[in-house]
């Protein structure tokens, strides 16, 4: 019988976050920092989700796609940098092998699902100014439910196939991993078995969840371009402009982020650096969200504004 090297190995069960492994005082300060925008982070997006949800005028399909993303943000969120701050101040750098594949699963997830409602809102806009009169009759309330739910659905299915093949993995190496959190290339590299299944899987998935929605994201504002500079007044393409331009900046830093992290080669690229990208799309987009929405939406500034007005107890 031929024993591989690993089946010699005792199987590791729990991993080793490094984060970013500074002095102590650059830790209290970057601890502090996370810690506020995280604050930020899950209050901008629940006061939108809470706006929203409270503010008649703003049931429409557009904010129904904004309360999906900013839920998102926060579940995204909070799958990371409560770890990572535990990381930081109190030296907490162990998970367990199960607790690193689940916030695995829920960061390919939700990220995943990003890229697939920031399609659909692109859709929806494209919806809005190239079919402005048949937009009430295409966008319906039904259409919404299942354009939102099949984006969740898909993503969180897709990234259960990754999930169980990573499962079906022996860790019998090195235990460290030289993040903050448990990203799939550098815990695929602890594995002491053939990887190489898992990972084409998980980039011919991953580039389906990421490529598609942009080039549909990209099609769609094509087409949006092409009908504003066809309006002949500038001031009603001034105001067609408007209507797309907070979630196109959020494509744009959304997207941005994602290539500045994974399409950039390794070898050309410290670890540090890399680690410092990726907090790029962990805490930088998401606090863009409820930004970009709360200072460029007039919708949201009037929804904020009628709330603050009403008196307590008021409020239905």
């Amino acid at each position: 019988m031929v024993i591989l090297p690993w089946e010699n190995q005792t199987a590791i069960v729990e991993f080793v976050l490094r984060g970013f492994s500074l002095t102590q005082q650059l830790n209290i300060f970057l601890f502090m920092m996370f810690f506020i925008f995280y604050i930020l982070i899950v209050s901008g997006n629940t006061l939108i989700v809470l706006l929203v949800l409270f503010s008649h005028n703003l049931h429409t399909p557009m904010y129904f796609f904004l309360v999906n993303l900013s839920f998102l943000e926060i579940w995204y969120t909070s799958n990371i940098v409560p770890k990572m701050l535990l990381i930081i101040i109190a030296d907490q750098k162990t998970i367990s092998v199960a607790g690193c594949l689940a916030q695995f699963y829920f960061f390919g997830s939700l990220a995943s699902t990003e890229c697939l409602l920031l399609a659909v809102m692109s859709y929806d806009r494209y919806l809005a100014i190239c079919q402005p009169l048949r937009y009430p009759i295409l966008m319906t309330g039904p259409l919404c439910i299942r354009l939102a739910a099949s984006s969740w659905l898909c993503c969180f299915l897709l990234t259960a196939i990754t999930m169980v093949l990573l499962s079906r993995l022996t860790f019998c190496g090195p235990n460290e991993i030289d993040h903050f959190f448990c990203d799939f290339t550098p815990l695929v590299h602890l594995s002491c078995m053939d990887t190489s299944l898992t990972e084409t899987i998980a980039y011919a998935t991953s580039s389906a969840v990421t490529l598609v929605p942009f080039l549909l994201i990209t099609a769609s504002y094509t087409c949006i371009l092409a009908a504003i500079l066809r309006i002949p007044s500038g001031t009603g393409r001034q105001k067609a402009f408007s209507t797309c331009s907070s979630h196109l900046t959020i494509v744009t830093v959304f997207y941005g982020t994602l290539i500045a992290t994974y399409l950039v080669p390794s070898s050309n690229s410290s670890q540090l650096l890399r680690k410092g990208s990726s907090l790029l799309y962990t805490i930088l987009t998401p606090i863009f969200n409820p930004i970009i929405y709360s200072l460029r939406n007039r919708d949201i500034h009037e929804a904020l504004k009628n709330c603050l007005s009403k008196k307590p107890g008021s409020l239905r």
